[in-house]
């Protein structure tokens, strides 16, 4: 065969109906990344939350710290159970949704171009923070923001756990309170999954493409999730910040979900100026990024296993036929 040889493109094989597999997949993905990264989300919580009070606000690690010293190593962990409960359907709603968005675009080679991917994404993260997200971030975030010491147990909380927490913010505020800044959660998720999944997906096809193989090293699909994870953050921070200060309002008011925003956003301004809109947003990336890393690494590992399995069972049932 001669060098000049025309190379031979990679071809790509037409994307498999996995819905139970993506489930499974998500929901172990996302448990491993809440155990992990979690302490990361709750420093960034309290960062956001600070109050400018003549002192220069404390930063990343001493935040941590602080925690730790004040209200015991646990306390980092505070709102997990919150997560843990939404991460199944929100990791199994996030890519199930996200490929049958994705799957509208295909062409007859199974190719789709970056802008669709960038909408798929989007679609995912707003029926994500819709159905799941919410009314998990306004949970967390309420126990989150307690300042009580899990040393002393004395010191009782408001919100004891999550259901408990659902369940106070249910009675004394209203159901609606669930719901609390969905909108700034919906295009927060949705700049989030959109930068993410495009960059994921573009950045593992050309990987492909360069290996000609559709099973990427784990290290490689950590590190794409690494790089996609960190974008994100960087292009809605404002909107995250003004979220968790919204949602941890434990107020009942008559004022609608904008008038809100931007009562928020002008007081924070005013009263500490327009960098604390990105407050947290060290301690957002140190927690997204790797999150992402983790939940691509654990998602493809299981989803290739899980494919694996179900590949050589229907093999087997066929030669037993």
């Amino acid at each position: 065969m001669s060098d000049t040889a025309a190379k031979v493109p990679f071809k790509r094989q037409p994307p498999k109906k996995r819905g139970a597999v993506d489930f499974i997949a998500g929901g172990v993905a996302g448990l491993f990344e809440a155990l992990v990264c979690h302490p990361l989300d709750t420093i960034k919580v309290r960062m956001q939350l600070y109050r400018k009070s003549g002192q220069k606000p404390p930063g990343f690690v001493k935040t941590g710290v602080n925690i730790a010293q004040k209200e015991g190593f646990l306390s980092l962990y505070k709102g997990l159970g919150a997560v843990i409960i939404g991460i199944v359907p929100k990791m199994a709603i996030r890519f199930s949704s996200y490929e049958f968005y994705r799957s509208l675009f295909y062409d007859e080679n199974f190719n789709i171009t970056t802008g669709q991917t960038f909408i798929a994404g989007v679609g995912a993260g707003i029926t994500e923070a819709v159905m799941v997200v919410n009314p998990m971030e306004v949970v967390k975030i309420r126990l989150q923001a307690q300042h009580h010491s899990m040393k002393d147990p004395l010191d009782i909380p408001k919100y004891r756990n999550a259901p408990h927490a659902a369940y106070l913010i249910c009675k004394e505020e209203g159901f609606s309170t669930l719901y609390r800044g969905v909108s700034l959660t919906a295009a927060r998720q949705a700049s989030n999954q959109g930068v993410n999944f495009t960059v994921y997906s573009k950045l593992k096809e050309y990987l492909q493409e360069r290996s000609g193989t559709e099973v990427l090293p784990h290290w490689q699909t950590s590190g794409i999730g690494l790089i996609s994870g960190a974008l994100g953050p960087l292009s809605n921070a404002p909107l995250d910040t003004i979220k968790t200060r919204l949602q941890k309002t434990t107020f009942a008011s008559n004022e609608s979900g904008m008038v809100r925003i931007m009562k928020i956003t002008k007081q924070l301004i005013r009263e500490e100026g327009i960098h604390a809109l990105y407050k947290g947003i060290t301690p957002r990336i140190m927690r997204v990024a790797p999150g992402q890393a983790v939940t691509f690494t654990v998602y493809e590992f299981i989803k290739d296993m899980l494919n694996s399995d179900t590949s050589i069972l229907a093999s087997t049932n066929k030669k037993l036929a």
